[in-house]
């Protein structure tokens, strides 16, 4: 049975790398923020090329028990570093065998949350520029949250910035942007892009884009006033704007500390996860991003 996303794990796909290790570092702010437990998982891949090098490897070895027992010695070590510079927090390392994003899809299952660098090496090379990020994004049964080692810094400050375009997945992802700014005590930017579509066939460019902007604000109106009641704390503002939505959402992102965004949606949105707006922004925010997929 899976576990209810407020207390279940926080999962970080960790491989020794430099944005490995930003992603790790977030994963334990945020785990001071909630108090879950972290669990740090190296996906060992076997591969059976001439010149293979694993993290943490030495060179020129090739994968066999004692390359293996480097790579469980780097990942202990971290986890007992991470535990020992935060006793509060319950942190423990495993390693495990297979394709990286299927293993790491495996884990989203049971975790609350599934935090990844940017770039990794061995079993996470080219993480971002291959299929292995939007695999994990589109499939993982948890919000995954995709960390650069450049934006790192970015995360200890700012707003968090939510893309929604009306759409469930959307809808679901402003859930977890609202409850992330509420732990953070920060405010809370919905950004909604518009371009025009054939439902405005019938009226001007500058009709239709009226037209556009005022279904979208009272869609979003109606979905925050249920989150305002909960979460009245919270301090919400709503960019409504005729842009590309990726253009948009990178921009907000340069003053945010986390942009949230659904895995699929609709209008501006559509295709977030299979064309190119996810890649923008994962590669190109200046933030880290979190895509939240609906249960």
């Amino acid at each position: 049975m899976t576990r209810s996303t407020s207390d279940a794990e926080i999962v970080v796909g960790y491989d020794g790398s430099p944005d490995a290790a930003a992603a790790l570092d977030w994963a334990l702010e945020q785990a001071r923020r909630d108090g879950r437990p972290i669990r740090l998982a190296y996906v060992f891949e076997w591969l059976t090329v001439a010149g293979w090098v694993g993290p943490g490897v030495t060179p020129g070895m090739w994968p066999d028990e004692q390359a293996r027992q480097q790579v469980e010695e780097l990942v202990n070590k971290a986890a007992a570093d991470a535990a020992a510079a935060n006793p509060e927090l319950t942190v423990r390392g495993e390693v495990r065998d297979g394709p990286p994003a299927l293993v790491l899809e495996e884990s989203s299952a049971e975790a609350g949350l599934l935090v990844l660098g940017g770039r990794g090496h061995g079993g996470f090379t080219g993480l971002l520029a291959g299929s292995t990020a939007v695999s994990v994004t589109a499939h993982a049964h948890c919000p995954v949250v995709v960390v650069r080692r450049d934006t790192a810094e970015a995360a200890r400050a700012g707003h968090i910035t939510a893309g929604v375009d009306g759409s469930e997945p959307s809808l679901v992802a402003l859930g977890f942007a609202v409850e992330q700014a509420a732990l953070r005590r920060v405010p809370l930017q919905v950004v909604r892009a518009w371009q025009p579509g054939r439902e405005h066939w019938n009226l001007t460019g500058e009709q239709a884009r009226d037209a556009a902007l005022a279904e979208g604000r009272a869609e979003l109106d109606e979905a925050l006033r249920r989150w305002q009641e909960r979460f009245p704390d919270v301090e919400i503002s709503v960019q409504t704007a005729t842009a590309a939505p990726a253009a948009l959402l990178i921009d907000s992102s340069r003053q945010a500390q986390l942009v949230v965004v659904g895995t699929r949606g609709r209008g501006g949105l559509r295709g977030m996860l299979l064309g190119s707006v996810s890649q923008q922004l994962i590669q190109h925010a200046h933030c880290p991003v979190a895509v939240v997929r609906e249960r």
